[in-house]
């Protein structure tokens, strides 16, 4: 995975980096914002795109 497209998913209630993904940063300008399960939360919540 390039640096360029890599991104980490953080935890809107635990601020936890959780998970690692990729997008292209040409096509989408705003941070995504995915649905995800937290192991710390053990629960389903929103995970936006971190620095």
């Amino acid at each position: 995975m390039s640096q360029d497209n890599a991104i980490k998913l953080e935890c809107t209630t635990c601020k936890t980096a959780n998970y690692r993904s990729r997008k292209n940063k040409k096509m989408i300008k705003d941070r995504l914002e995915l649905k995800k399960h937290c192991r710390t939360c053990a629960k389903h919540v929103v995970h936006k795109e971190s620095k």
